[in-house]
């Protein structure tokens, strides 16, 4: 597994945020990973109002079809379109090209550091 970015904050079902005005979402490495080879990216669009723990999306791969959950609520303001376009950067890149969506947030559902992250996911 690759080295967990500890400036972001996890899910417990494998999303990551990372703050900001808009904030971003994706899937950590560890899902993409097990996920196998991402083929396609069903995602919000833009103007969408998320809520904290709902399934906003989902992401089908050679193996299954998973969904996105939104680790925030509030609107959608940008969705990854060059991941839409090549699912690939997602397992390629979980944590830089391959994000999903970014959001203005209007509050936020249990998120966990990169350590309780690591700690969860190896149990």
């Amino acid at each position: 597994m690759s080295e967990l970015p500890t400036t972001l904050h996890y899910t417990a079902e494998h999303e990551w945020l990372e703050d900001g005005a808009p904030s971003t979402v994706g899937i950590t490495a560890q899902a993409a990973e097990a996920l196998g080879d991402i083929v396609y990216l069903e995602l919000p669009a833009v103007g969408s109002s998320v809520e904290a723990g709902a399934v906003v999306g989902e992401i089908e791969s050679t193996k299954s079809v998973s969904e996105l959950f939104s680790p925030v609520s509030g609107t959608v303001v940008e969705v990854n379109q060059a991941a839409v376009d090549d699912p690939s950067l997602v397992n390629s890149e979980p944590y830089g090209a391959g994000w999903l969506l970014k959001v203005d947030v209007t509050s936020t559902g249990p998120l966990l550091t990169a350590e309780e992250y690591a700690a969860l996911s190896a149990g």
